[in-house]
């Protein structure tokens, strides 16, 4: 049945338009099952019934035109229980309904499977025989998996189109297609698409021996030098658009390519392995790709995009290839759509052109999703099921806030996002004037707002936005970034550049988190169980060598400003906290010593391992502060992969478990007297920041973007209306629940334009 299964795959892979798959599904299924009878009925939303699509065996005639209610018939009962439906006596079955147009009289077995893509019911799959009997278990398996991989053809042509137009008794046309993926940058963009694909195809190098290691040499300086010309022109093209903070990530890009970075190792590479240039540039870009790919850290896992959009750039130069958007064919409202969008795509769309951005991969930390929030370009990113190559042209709908695509949407989909675009230019507006005043509730309690950075770029645009300070600086980026340990004055200078930036207001720096599935290519490390395994601070402590160098840049940095705080990942112990302050304060006598002129600063630890939630008290007396990372505790704490496609739906932020953990830590910390704060999504979210205003955090900090309306929220409540909205939720024990409860709360207190443009589901 496997092999079966796919050269049906791949015969349907090929069909011009769903029409042709269908038909070809349903033939090749009735040959493969020796039955008498394979059809497909397709769900129509809008008329909520089921219509016959694609037959063999029934009288082609009733195509198109039978169509059962949801209640009616044994279809209908499959669609409605979303499970296989396997009898031998189809006739005798209280839900049997005969439909005269089809001649199904005779067929007594009946085995109908739902075709389901994303939770939503696309149709019903179904098999029939004249012969009385039940379909052995092997074909009932055979056809549920057929069934899945037609929800995926199905899924794709709506989006592109193809579908046949389903059409109801008013003439009404069927629905536009919807794809789920992650906000990028907030807003809503409607326009046409436009795919942009890469010039050159790395994974299809091959190892060469080259004719001359000297030319090989030369001519990949040469491609070297020619990308490196090709990004400074595409940087000076966003110029315009940019500040100059934010063209630093240009910067990060030429730094890449320097000939002591990127460069020198594939120059190296040609010589070592005697290997033609593409081939010695694949070989090191993938090795750097497949290292970020499997961290945990998201931003971090982001890089790898940086690098392999380089490596293409360069191959392409090699190649002779390198080909130039053609900037008058594009539309004047373009949707750009890629597999995998990067800042020097967006680079070569004029900004005046560009209403929205869509990428099949990546996420919220994309270099291109920072790029597109600080030019306010509305961006999903992660689409993981789109048809992208098959956009071109189509006329499509992005809505960044609840990160989803729309193909072909109809004209009253596309008058409501239009009134959305309309008044979210208003909001931003007026969230704007929020800038200067504090987050202050209306019976006078202040929560500082401050922000989670990486780049420079984060840096700058948060003060842009209010930020008061940095609850959470990655200190990872320039060890991922070299093929050794930096030096204690490469870090110093990077450290010094952040707490310039925010001076005098606090910087808060993560000590080195590496380990498990964070390890550098220098100090490989390989765990069976790396999300359980030696990272953060047991990785520090056990290397002091490391750890001290890095603490010592910090504090060197620090120098004249005193606007440092430094905190510790991944804590579980007392012990951990206790041998790191000892070298904490060894660092900084050494420093005092030499001549340095440094404040101590205070130091605190991540609150994000379960351990460390029963232990508050005991963490709070010996240090100055505690963070909880709500999002490692949350995964923790429910055992889920956020970033796991099969179980990220139960990785709930507002679980009834999660915050009885997030009020224990707050009620635990005020009884020690010890200032907390939150630094994960949650305190992002105006949902989040009202129930930890309530429980008692002193500070929460957060994505720049999400700033302003976190304090706009927070500064039309009172404190006690917080609290009693959280005595609500806390008797509550389902965290959909809760979500829906205090969306409403919200929206009742008036501030459904804030937390939801366009009204809390947006438009269906």
């Amino acid at each position: 049945m496997l092999d079966i299964l796919r050269r049906i795959v791949q015969e349907v892979s090929t069909a011009a338009n769903l029409n042709q798959a269908l038909d070809i599904v349903v033939a090749r299924i009735r040959a493969a099952m020796q039955t008498e009878v394979c059809s497909v009925y397709l769900y129509d939303a809008d008329s909520k019934e089921y219509v016959l699509m694609a037959t063999e065996g029934l009288n082609k005639k009733a195509v198109g035109r039978v169509r059962l209610a949801t209640s009616q018939g044994l279809v209908a009962l499959v669609g409605m229980r979303e499970e296989p439906l396997n009898i031998d006596n189809a006739p005798a079955h209280p839900n049997f309904h005969f439909v005269s147009e089809t001649g199904e009289s005779p067929f007594n077995s009946f085995l109908g499977v739902p075709i389901i893509h994303h939770k939503r019911l696309m149709g019903v799959l179904v098999v029939q025989q004249r012969q009385s009997r039940q379909f052995d278990q092997g074909e009932e398996a055979f056809l549920v998996t057929m069934s899945a991989q037609l929800a995926g053809v199905i899924a794709h042509a709506e989006a592109t189109g193809d579908i046949l137009e389903l059409h109801n008794q008013t003439g009404e046309r069927r629905r536009s297609a919807r794809f789920a993926g992650a906000p990028g940058a907030p807003g809503v963009g409607l326009g046409i698409g436009w795919v942009i694909t890469p010039a050159a195809d790395l994974s299809t190098v091959v190892d060469k021996e080259p004719d001359s290691v000297d030319a090989e040499v030369l001519r990949f300086d040469h491609a070297l030098n020619e990308a490196r010309e090709e990004i400074r022109q595409l940087g000076e093209q966003l110029s315009g658009e940019l500040r100059p903070e934010e063209m630093a990530l240009f910067d990060v890009y030429l730094n890449m390519l320097d000939d002591n970075a990127l460069g020198a190792e594939v120059r190296q590479r040609i010589i070592d392995s005697n290997n033609w240039a593409a081939g010695a540039l694949r070989q090191v870009v993938m090795d750097y790709v497949g290292h970020f790919q499997v961290m945990e850290d998201v931003y971090l896992r982001e890089r790898a995009t940086d690098i392999r959009d380089l490596g293409t750039r360069i191959l392409a130069h090699l190649e002779g290839n390198s080909s130039q958007l053609d900037v008058d064919a594009l539309p004047q409202d373009t949707i750009l759509v890629s597999e995998e969008l990067t800042p020097a795509m967006l680079a070569e769309v004029p900004a005046e052109k560009l209403r929205g951005l869509v990428s099949v991969k990546g996420s919220s930390n994309s270099h291109v999703a920072i790029l597109a929030r600080a030019m306010g370009i509305p961006t999903v990113m992660g689409v993981v099921d789109l048809p992208y190559g098959k956009l071109n042209g189509r006329r499509l709908i992005v809505d960044g806030y609840r990160g989803q695509l729309f193909s072909n949407p109809s004209e009253e989909l596309t008058e409501q996002y239009q009134a959305i675009f309309e008044e979210e230019q208003a909001l931003q507006q007026d969230l704007l004037e929020l800038k200067d005043e504090p987050a202050e509730t209306i019976d006078g309690h202040r929560i500082p707002l401050w922000v989670n950075t990486g780049l420079i770029t984060d840096a700058v645009r948060s003060l842009e936005r209010g930020a008061e300070g940095v609850g959470l600086y990655r200190t990872e980026v320039p060890f991922m970034m070299k093929d050794r340990f930096p030096s204690e004055a490469e870090q110093q200078k990077i450290y010094h550049q952040q707490l310039k930036t925010f001076a005098p207001s606090p910087v808060t720096m993560r000590t080195l988190d590496i380990g498990g599935d964070k390890s550098l290519t220098y100090f490989p490390i390989e765990e069976a169980n790396p999300f359980l395994g030696w990272r953060g601070i047991r990785v520090t402590l056990d290397h002091p060598e490391i750890f001290l160098v890095q603490i010592r840049a910090m504090l060197k940095a620090s120098e004249g400003l005193d606007n440092l705080r430094i905190m510790l990942p991944m804590i579980s112990s007392v012990n951990e906290v206790d041998e790191a302050l000892h070298l904490i304060y060894r660092a900084h006598a050494e420093l005092l010593e030499e001549g340095f002129d440094i404040v101590m600063p205070d130091v605190g630890v991540m609150v994000e391992v379960p351990a460390a939630v029963y232990q508050i008290r005991e963490l709070a007396a010996r240090v100055d502060f505690l963070s909880v990372g709500s999002n490692d505790l949350t995964q923790y704490l429910l055992a889920v992969d956020r970033n796991n496609p099969r179980v990220a739906d139960l990785y709930q932020a507002f679980h009834p478990a999660v915050l009885n953990a997030l009020n224990m830590i707050a009620r635990d910390a005020k009884a020690s007297d010890t200032p907390v704060s939150v630094c994960g999504e949650m305190a992002g979210s105006p949902h989040g920041a009202v129930l930890l205003l309530a429980m008692g955090y002193d500070m929460l900090s957060m994505n720049a973007t999400n700033l302003p309306k976190v304090k706009s929220v927070l500064r039309g409540i009172s404190r006690s209306w917080a609290q009693s909205l959280l005595d609500e939720v806390m008797q509550i024990d389902s965290a959909p629940i809760i979500v829906s409860t205090i969306q409403l709360s919200l929206e009742k207190a008036g501030f459904a334009r804030i937390i939801s443009p366009g009204g809390s589901e947006g438009p269906r």
